[in-house]
């Protein structure tokens, strides 16, 4: 791979920034958003949202969300008909998150009043929890989900039919003390669905599914460490699977190195492609699109800021 582009979005005055998302636009311009404020998980943290455009970021502004709560993992997707949808998960503590939403019909300029993705839902949120959803090659579109209710964590698969959100079955684990959460997803060329998820157990957890992403078979553990912190993955047209983490096989272990691993092979193994950070620090929550054989990463650099990098498979 090579890394074309990289650069800081801002520098963040508002104290403390985490948990970027991004999108691109049909126009070419590229959207980020994150959440911050004087430290997460206060009240005062919002949903903060930049954008891209002949390769000058705009100034973050706020997106009007519902205050004061706390904010946390917006999402940002784009539908069908161009509308962006921004997910973001609301209140204290993680196990009664609620997910809202709010939509933009004019590239993230304005945005509609927040709503509840899934009225009244008490279950610690559903829709995307913190990596993108995606959208199937019959339509559909699949949210890649988690819960965290104390130690029990699960994933599962959120889907949208085109009018409501259906919750799919937890991933099954083979034992009680394995803990995964914030799946990231992908399709293969074979039509069926794959999820990566980051655990409790120092490695990098997969599950995969044969009947169109809805129940996923038990999730086992890959030869990929994980630090028990975020990682995001996507398929490029080529059939390149490009995966961003940190490889530290160790239970809640620094969150640096940030590396970028590529597979041929849908995933059965990965080979280092780059490390994109590599001092003492935290990089971490990295964010993955592509369009073609170009790959956009975004990510948190050392809470002071959000990081945005451009790569050719």
């Amino acid at each position: 791979m090579n890394l074309i582009c990289k650069e800081f979005v801002f520098p963040f005055k508002e104290g403390e920034c985490h948990a970027s998302t991004l999108l691109r636009l049909a126009d070419g311009a590229v959207l980020t958003a994150w959440f911050g404020g004087s430290k997460e998980g206060n009240l005062d943290v919002q949903i903060w949202l930049s954008r891209r455009e002949n390769g000058v970021w705009s100034t973050p502004a706020s997106v009007p969300t519902a205050v004061p709560v706390q904010h946390w993992n917006p999402v940002l997707f784009q539908t069908d008909d161009e509308t962006v949808t921004l997910f973001y998960k609301i209140g204290k503590p993680i196990d009664v998150w609620q997910t809202m939403v709010i939509r933009s019909t004019d590239g993230g300029r304005t945005w509609t009043a927040p709503e509840e993705l899934v009225a009244g839902d008490e279950s610690g949120g559903r829709g995307p929890v913190k990596n993108k959803p995606i959208r199937t090659s019959d339509g559909r579109i699949l949210a890649p989900a988690s819960t965290e209710h104390g130690t029990c964590w699960r994933c599962f698969v959120d889907e949208f039919d085109g009018n409501r959100w259906i919750k799919h079955p937890d991933f099954p684990v083979d034992n009680e003390y394995v803990g995964v959460i914030q799946p990231t997803l992908w399709e293969d060329a074979d039509g069926k669905f794959h999820a990566l998820m980051r655990s409790n157990q120092g490695k990098i957890y997969r599950a995969d599914s044969a009947d169109g992403g809805r129940a996923f078979g038990t999730c086992y553990p890959t030869d990929l460490p994980n630090n028990n912190s975020g990682l995001d993955a996507v398929m490029t047209e080529g059939g390149t699977l490009v995966l961003v983490c940190n490889p530290v096989e160790k239970n809640w272990g620094p969150r640096s190195p940030l590396s970028v691993f590529v597979s041929t092979d849908n995933g059965e193994t990965f080979d280092k492609a780059l490390d994109l950070e590599t001092e003492q620090g935290e990089f971490s929550y990295p964010a993955v699109i592509a369009d073609g054989e170009r790959v956009y990463i975004t990510y948190t650099y050392k809470r002071q800021s959000i990081a945005y990098c451009e790569l050719t498979v």
